[in-house]
């Protein structure tokens, strides 16, 4: 016999009677699923997808960073086009390092190829009895950015003096101290700068200086100055051979733009006067000995003689610009 699905009816809601609410079932029953107000959202566990357009982004507003070449560099060419990268990452990462690193400063003031103009004015430091003062002028050209080539020279003429101390120890003693007058100097040098830096002044000014030491040869024009017989002897001047050795200080106050300090000493033999007056006659021509030009030096010859001098001057470095070989 056939099985036949019979109809159950449903149990009958029991009616609310007048005046009464209905009793609260909703503690005895299940809450109610919320109703779908769309698509229903698929959750992938595994990740690795990125969400789909208008989905909710990550939380704490972390965005993904750009795969492939042009990572870390899209906000560059966002913000500024033209800045954009063109480097070929991946040819730049595979070629051959030679990079050259340079942790030393530039020189300020290069040397190199320049010539240098410095004036100066010079006085004497070791004569107690005649001052040697006069005006100078050195010229150099760097050949390299610390040696150079030059030449230098000093006008003595019209400006030597005898000292206070020559007069007043002549007169109390009376006796007079061979002194000589210098003419010219003038001297080849090569010039070395083995040191330079920089130091503060005034606040907050930078002054760059150097040190340099100077050698040399040249020639110097003397002649004795007629102290113990005036009224016969007579000197001219004669040039001797003489040595130059130095050394300064420059302080730069700008590029091109220096004041030199320097000591020099220059190095020669110079002939004095004889301290004594020859007597009698010339059995020849029968004039005073003492008229005899042959008698007015020392016979004890030339005499070693160090000219210390202080110089104080300017130098001008020609030309006043250039360009620096490396990049800064």
């Amino acid at each position: 016999m056939p099985a036949t699905a019979l109809a159950q009816p449903k149990a009958a809601q029991p009616k609310a009677q007048a005046g009464k609410n209905p009793k609260d079932t909703s503690k005895d029953k299940p809450a109610a699923a919320p109703a779908a107000t769309g698509d229903v959202k698929e959750v992938n566990l595994e990740g690795g997808d990125a969400p789909k357009d208008g989905a909710t982004a990550p939380v704490g507003g972390d965005t993904p960073a750009p795969a492939g070449d042009d990572a870390g560099l899209g906000d560059i060419c966002k913000i500024d086009p033209t800045a954009c990268p063109t480097i070929d990452m991946e040819k730049a990462a595979n070629r051959d390092m030679k990079v050259q690193m340079y942790a030393v400063q530039q020189i300020y003031a290069l040397r190199n190829h320049r010539f240098e103009v410095n004036p100066y004015f010079g006085i004497t430091m070791n004569d107690q009895f005649v001052g040697h003062p006069g005006p100078g002028l050195a010229v150099n050209w760097y050949i390299t950015n610390v040696l150079a080539i030059g030449v230098n020279g000093n006008l003595y003429a019209g400006l030597n003096s005898n000292s206070n101390f020559n007069l007043q120890t002549s007169r109390a003693a009376r006796v007079g101290e061979p002194v000589t007058e210098y003419q010219w100097n003038a001297n080849a040098n090569f010039s070395y700068v083995p040191a330079y830096g920089k130091f503060a002044g005034f606040s907050d000014f930078i002054f760059h200086y150097d040190f340099f030491v100077v050698g040399g040869v040249g020639a110097i024009s003397t002649r004795p100055i007629a102290v113990v017989d005036p009224d016969n002897r007579t000197f001219d001047f004669k040039p001797k051979v003489s040595f130059h050795v130095g050394g300064g200080l420059r302080i730069f106050f700008n590029r091109w733009l220096a004041a030199t300090l320097e000591v020099s000493d220059y190095l020669f033999f110079d002939e004095l006067e004889n301290p004594k007056i020859a007597l009698g006659l010339d059995p020849n021509t029968k004039k005073p000995l003492a008229q005899d030009s042959s008698t007015w030096l020392d016979p004890g010859g030339a005499s070693f003689t160090n000219n210390v001098q202080a110089q104080v001057g300017l130098s001008v470095f020609l030309p006043f610009s250039w360009e620096y070989r490396l990049p800064k």
